[in-house]
């Protein structure tokens, strides 16, 4: 079903035009009610919380994965390199955490706080804290000495107050068929790009006014022993991907140099069963899986020690000096405008 909405949404499928009478007005009330939520922030923004420390907000328009949390975890790395104590609050899509808000820890589960918080936790070492309502993680992360919030996603979360915002785009799909949801991908319309401060573009099709992304991947790890190996002297692969733009991890993998046998996709943030997976690695000598598939996978390698051929492929934002230091200075100047945090 994801693949077909997929097609109707980026590739122009003619079942979307059939099913147009029924989704164009539901479109345009979802386009009314964007709008009045925007204007309605902008006329009255005492009404969202605002924070006593920055926060920088890591968003996009569009439905689905277009590459947030790569630029989420470089941001943390860039800040903590600076000498700053970022912290990272989501809505934890995906987990069912017994209560709201939720600080993460090294025992914390996929299943409890969703994939990518745990991801981001995992990854940087950096506070992450979950809640539907994102002021409510923003101050659970105050008494931990967080100097400055990054929140993923939420650009639509207008109860938060913040003080950058960052639009990620897809470089390959980018907007799709341009309509609101569900006839299309839009959350927002493309004319909200010229509000936020930086737009990011995550691979080809830079536009101007732009900053070009690309994601550097790394070596392939082990999910069981992490090991780290070149990832070309892979042979007889299978791979899976259950994110936003699935092919886009597939294509990666292509121009690594790996022969791969079978391309799985999956619905971004799939939850995965062991069986499921098993069945698929047998079609090859090793599975392979995104950073962000390896977080709910490891937990199963715990219950299955026999499984020593599952691999996941971490990837880095990367973006060019100038670019770097134009995003670096303006948050320096933003934190420079706030006193000593308090909680």
């Amino acid at each position: 079903m994801a693949g077909l909405v997929d097609k109707i949404w980026f590739e122009n499928h003619p079942l979307g035009w059939i099913g147009a009478p029924l989704l164009w007005p539901l479109s345009k009330v979802f386009g009314a009610i964007a709008r009045q939520r925007r204007k309605a922030f902008l006329d009255d923004s005492n009404g969202a919380y605002k924070a006593p420390v920055p926060v920088i907000v890591v968003g996009n328009i569009t439905v689905g994965g277009n590459g947030k949390t790569p630029v989420v975890i470089w941001l943390v790395e860039q800040l903590k390199a600076l000498g700053m104590n970022p912290g990272v609050v989501s809505r934890g899509y995906g987990g069912k955490a017994t209560h709201y808000p939720l600080v993460l820890n090294d025992k914390t589960s996929t299943d409890i706080a969703g994939d990518e918080p745990v991801l981001i936790y995992q990854r940087t070492g950096a506070p992450v804290a979950i809640s539907p309502v994102r002021s409510d993680a923003v101050k659970a992360l105050l008494p931990l000495g967080v100097d400055i919030v990054i929140t993923d996603d939420g650009l639509q979360h207008y109860k938060l107050a913040r003080d950058i915002e960052f639009v990620v785009v897809d470089g390959e799909r980018r907007f799709g068929n341009g309509y609101y949801m569900p006839l299309g991908p839009l959350r927002e319309q493309t004319d909200r790009l010229n509000d936020v401060d930086f737009v990011i573009c995550n691979g080809t099709s830079v536009s101007s006014g732009e900053i070009a992304m690309t994601l550097a991947p790394c070596e392939l790890v082990n999910l069981k022993t992490g090991q780290r190996i070149v990832a070309s002297s892979i042979n007889n692969a299978v791979a899976m991907a259950g994110i936003g733009n699935p092919q886009r991890f597939f294509n990666t993998l292509n121009d690594l140099g790996l022969t791969l046998i079978h391309c799985e996709p999956f619905a971004d943030h799939k939850a995965f069963e062991f069986d499921q997976l098993a069945a698929l690695a047998q079609k090859g000598e090793h599975l392979l899986m995104t950073e962000k598939d390896a977080v709910k996978c490891r937990a199963m390698l715990q219950q299955h020690p026999e499984i020593e051929n599952w691999w996941y492929l971490p990837v880095d934002a990367s973006f060019n000096a100038d670019d770097t230091a134009n995003v670096i200075n303006t948050i320096k100047k933003v934190k420079d405008g706030y006193g000593s945090p308090t909680a």
